[in-house]
């Protein structure tokens, strides 16, 4: 349904269209105010012809996550779930923290709600099988380089050494992997029968170390309160509704054992019964998640739900089950999840409410000030420089109204030299926006999708640190490369503080209040935080330098020699010649040169 500025409203799907479509515009059926105000806004209707109702669904979800169209009941979600990774195609495999779920061959277990306890295990683990956490490819780095410190202190067996082979290496991942499905009993069993027989030998102090890591892990397997002899995989969804808003609560059970939960705010449920809320749900959360698991638990039946089973057994590749339990310890977790939503509605939807104004919120009041739709990602940039020594160059990202700081880059000035701002700031765009265009041909020729390329995604709207003259070096970047970004400026008034918005060659005011304003704000600090700290820290590397660096002839490697031999400055002023000769790579001449300059400007 289009409205008369041709804005998607809402994306349906029927099996008799005629009957759907006039079902809209019959009298006293009862659809409430909302539907009304709906339909008096229709301006015309666009529909698409698919060949089953399965494929009807998919395009439907599909097209109301493109569009989300303002009458449709709407799944608010900007989140990515932790998983622990376990790289097992590597020789000497890894346990990492993953926000991805890709095809890389390695393993994944999650998701998890608790970024911090996913980190806690994965120490947890490393020690208790004294596994690498290091970056070096093995076999080829074996024995190039000293051990880390995790070697010396024996949390680490030391794989990058030679001390343990590959298939002794082998068996610990594939306890870390026992351990990571749940088989708690072999380890705690297998620690017990080591602190024992430490404890036999009298080694005491290796075995309160066992008795320690057997605590540790009867800790973690009480996080798994909840268990279930059939060990499926299953989410349960619970649901609960005020007149306005709605709280949908997942609890994620993997092998039987409930490892967390998580809440959703759903958006234009108004007057709509919990089952529709549930079934829009259902499908914009499983078209999305990269784990789909065997069994769904709803509170009521939904409508579609044999075609929504089809669906999600096609995407996962093995039949998924989507039932209401009635009775039993599944009731109860159906219970206790229903609860939790109720409790997460009464106390946290205030506080929820007012983190997306000053998120998502203020991103709306900012597109409305500019007129522009669409704005998710923005772009801002500034430079840094004391009198035009060490020109640098900052880009903070913010996606939907947070800092995206894994996307924050760091430039280092190369072709200007002196304080000019609009010079500096000419390279730094420059380099920014070739480098996503060399990135995503390079990706595309390689047959990789562009999103894992951390520069081929560009931003909605880019924001300059600065004017009229700040915004129009970004407009000439952006015509000398072709591309069509909205630019906008961030004025400042006499006191350095950020007083309006200079948009398609007019400053715009902006209510100081207002949360939009917040948020420029904050954006445009963060950026000059940003360059202020790279600057800082490139001044601090430039004036930890010696005193033999002004010497003609001496470099890095004669500088490295020097000291080596004479420990300190001190000796070498006390030095002759002759001394100095004596260094490997100190010809006489050099050696001439450190003489005289020590003995000629010391006074």
């Amino acid at each position: 349904m289009h409205d008369e500025n041709d804005t998607i409203m809402y994306v349906g799907k029927a099996i008799n269209l005629h009957n759907r479509v006039r079902s809209y515009f019959r009298s006293n059926i009862g659809r409430g105010p909302q539907i009304d105000q709906m339909v008096r806004q229709i301006a015309r209707f666009e529909y698409i012809v698919t060949d089953s109702e399965l494929e009807a669904l998919v395009l439907e979800n599909n097209l109301i996550k493109e569009h989300s169209p303002r009458y449709n009941t709407l799944l608010k979600d900007d989140k990515t779930y932790p998983y622990i990774k376990v790289t097992v195609s590597e020789e000497y495999p890894r346990i990492l923290f993953s926000r991805l779920m890709k095809k890389d061959k390695s393993r994944y277990f999650g998701p998890f709600t608790s970024a911090a306890a996913v980190k806690d295990t994965i120490e947890l683990i490393n020690k208790l099988y004294g596994l690498r956490t290091c970056n070096r490819v093995l076999p080829r780095d074996i024995g190039l380089e000293r051990p880390c410190l995790n070697y010396h202190m024996k949390q680490c067996c030391g794989p990058c050494t030679g001390d343990i082979t590959k298939e002794e290496y082998r068996e610990r991942i594939d306890k870390a992997l026992d351990f990571l499905g749940g088989n708690y009993a072999v380890i705690i069993n297998d620690l017990q029968n080591k602190m024992e027989r430490a404890s036999e030998e009298m080694d005491f102090e290796n075995a309160a170390k066992y008795r320690d890591l057997i605590e540790s892990v009867r800790v973690v397997a009480q996080k798994q309160k909840m268990t279930d002899s059939s060990m499926e995989d299953r989410d349960l969804i619970a649901i609960a509704c005020d007149d306005k808003d709605a709280v949908v609560q997942v609890f994620f059970v993997r092998d039987g054992r409930l490892i967390g939960r998580e809440h959703f705010y759903m958006t234009h449920v108004s007057e709509n019964p919990s089952a529709e809320i549930l079934l829009n749900f259902v499908k914009q959360f499983y078209a999305g998640t990269p784990f789909i698991p065997r069994e769904i638990f709803l509170p009521e039946a939904i409508e579609d739900m044999e075609i929504i089973e089809e669906w999600l057994s096609n995407r996962k590749g093995s039949r998924v089950y989507i039932t209401v339990p009635e009775r039993g310890q599944k009731e109860k977790l159906m219970e206790l999840a229903a609860k939790n939503a109720e409790l997460i509605l009464s106390k946290d939807k205030e506080r929820i409410k007012r983190e997306e104004g000053r998120t998502i919120g203020a991103v709306k009041e900012i597109e409305k000030l500019l007129g522009i739709k669409g704005l998710n990602r923005m772009e801002a940039y500034d430079i840094s420089n004391i009198s035009g020594f060490a020109n640098v160059g900052s880009m903070v990202v913010y996606e939907k109204g947070k800092p995206k700081k894994s996307d924050y880059r760091k430039f280092r000035i190369k072709t200007v030299a002196g304080p000019d701002d609009y010079a500096c700031m000419h390279e730094v765009l420059t380099r920014r926006l070739l480098h996503g265009i060399e990135e995503k041909h390079d990706l595309e020729v390689r047959d990789i999708d562009a999103r894992f390329g951390s520069f081929t995604r560009f931003p909605d709207l880019i924001l300059m640190d600065g004017g009229r003259g700040q915004v129009n070096i970004c407009l000439k970047v952006l015509e000398e490369l072709g591309i069509n970004i909205p630019v906008c400026g961030m004025v400042k008034d006499d006191n350095h503080r950020t007083r309006g918005l200079y948009f398609n060659n007019v400053e715009l005011p902006i209510d100081t209040r207002s949360e939009g304003f917040k948020l420029i704000t904050r954006i445009q600090d963060e950026a000059h935080r940003f360059a202020i700290e790279y600057h800082r820290s490139l001044r601090s590397k430039a004036q930890v330098k010696s005193s033999l660096d002004d010497i003609p002839g001496i470099g890095p490697a004669r500088r490295k020699a020097l000291m080596k031999n004479f420990k300190s400055i001190e000796d070498i002023r006390e030095a002759s010649v002759e001394d100095l000769s004596r260094v490997p790579d100190i010809p006489k001449a050099v050696a001439q040169e450190i003489y005289a300059f020590f003995h000629n400007t010391i006074s």
